[in-house]
């Protein structure tokens, strides 16, 4: 039974909704797609699954820190066999564990590396149980700005003789479910799909003209784990030198190095610092259940990612808050990169039209059955789908923050899902962030506390 092999390889007693079916429709050989809210477990879909199965288990993902909390999760359960192969290491480290994979049993690398021949030629001589696509929405943001190796792992499937494979994410439209199909599982998927919805955070929106004082004032009244979420690097650290005087803060972007990514991931992570001010590089896969507050003190750029990264606030079922900060023309960054992206994709086109086909090339992107200048003209108009989809998006956030009703049958609408309305679920039905702030008897009477400690171990 699923259930004993569940006690037996992790503990639990019982799976949590739709696990046990996506499981057991991978055992049955089925492609599956699994849209599962953030924290409900999507990561033992494939552990479990790759524990009755002899062979590989590879699994795609789009960050190293993602890869390196998986591997982590995995010692954690005393699983020995779990690696990642990613840039942090050697030339090598790499080679060793090429050269090594039988000795496996959980390969956690990016699309990029993925893609590259010498890793390919090795997996191909590998016994693959299971092919995992983790945070598989990725597949539908790609652009000329988003990593086109996703738009290839269709192909990447095919090279490796069609292993069973799972598509895993936390939100997918009906067009993102689409394009999954389309450009990695196929149309006979089986989809098990989850409410998007998260009754346990309350969804708040405060339109304003000074987002830094309302941030301040914010700030004094919580106690938690709080996530600030800014459009920019820039951003992140002007906020960071305003807060760091106050707060036990800390930064996290893409353009920190590894190291000092999870140096500041695990001091989050061990309550060291109480407020991590990121961009949306940070987020994917991290093991906090007691996040209580999401601050986006920038504007989304779409409801898929707002989703996102709200779930990452009370994953222990616990009260947990959602506050978007808007000032008018905030719009304008994300206005900005569109902007910047299609110039990108207009230069491409003028390249093409002076006949560079290497560039195509270049990408190393393959397109089933298609000539090459087919190819191309396909690329191209994909470019362009993408960039007046991305457009949309950005409406439908505006459209959110200046919506007349019940924000969480809106966000639950954008997902495809009927409308829920619940008591105190958003700022439209009455709900507030409470006032948990420290009185100043307390701070006094912890310095006591402390004051008596020291006194007892140096009595004598």
């Amino acid at each position: 039974m699923l259930e004993q092999a569940l006690k037996k390889y992790f503990g639990y007693d019982s799976f949590r909704e739709s696990q046990k079916e996506i499981i057991q429709s991978l055992l049955m050989k089925n492609d599956t797609l699994g849209i599962l809210p953030t924290g409900n477990g999507k990561s033992l879909c494939y552990q479990l699954t790759g524990y009755l199965q002899e062979g590989l288990v590879v699994i795609v993902a789009p960050l190293i820190s993602l890869m390196e909390d998986q591997v982590s999760s995995l010692l954690s359960f005393g699983e020995k066999r779990a690696v990642a192969l990613n840039s942090t290491l050697k030339d090598f480290e790499k080679a060793y564990i090429l050269q090594r994979l039988e000795q496996f049993k959980f390969l956690f690398l990016s699309p990029e590396m993925l893609s590259q021949p010498h890793v390919l030629q090795r997996l191909k001589q590998q016994k693959i149980a299971l092919f995992v696509v983790d945070e598989a929405h990725c597949v539908s943001q790609w652009g000329i700005d988003f990593r086109p190796e996703y738009r290839n792992l269709g192909v990447i499937k095919a090279e490796l003789n069609h292993p069973v494979t799972l598509a895993l994410t936390a939100t997918a439209n009906a067009q993102v479910e689409a394009d999954i199909k389309r450009f990695l599982i196929g149309e006979k998927t089986i989809v098990f799909r989850q409410s998007a919805n998260r009754s346990n955070i309350a969804l708040l929106v405060e339109k304003t003209t000074d987002k830094e004082a309302v941030l301040e004032e914010t700030l004094k009244k919580i106690a938690g784990a709080t996530i600030i979420y800014c459009a920019t690097r820039k951003q992140v650290e002007r906020l960071y030198d305003r807060l760091k005087v106050t707060y036990s803060v800390g930064y996290y972007h893409g353009g920190l190095d590894y190291q000092q990514r999870s140096l500041l991931q695990k001091q989050f992570h061990d309550q060291e610092l109480h407020i991590l001010i990121a961009t949306n590089a940070f987020g994917m896969g991290i093991n906090k259940s007691d996040i209580r507050y999401v601050i986006h003190y920038d504007l989304p750029d779409s409801m898929e990612n707002y989703i996102q990264e709200i779930g990452r606030a009370g994953r222990d079922q616990e009260q947990s808050y959602s506050l978007l900060l808007y000032q008018p023309g905030d719009e304008q960054i994300h206005r900005f990169f569109h902007q910047s992206n299609q110039e990108k994709r207009e230069h491409f086109e003028q390249m093409l039209g002076m006949k560079v086909e290497n560039v195509f090339d270049e990408l190393q992107l393959k397109w089933h059955q298609q000539g090459k200048r087919e190819g191309m003209s396909l690329f191209l108009d994909a470019l362009k789908e993408n960039e007046h989809q991305k457009q949309k998006k950005l409406q439908q956030m505006l459209q959110y923050i200046e919506t007349p009703g019940c924000r969480r049958a809106f966000l639950l609408a954008a997902m495809g899902e009927n409308n829920l309305e619940e008591s105190i679920c958003c700022d439209f039905h009455g709900a507030t962030i409470p006032d948990k702030s420290v009185e100043p008897f307390e701070i006094i009477k912890n310095e006591e506390d402390w004051q008596a400690i020291l006194q007892r171990m140096f009595k004598e």
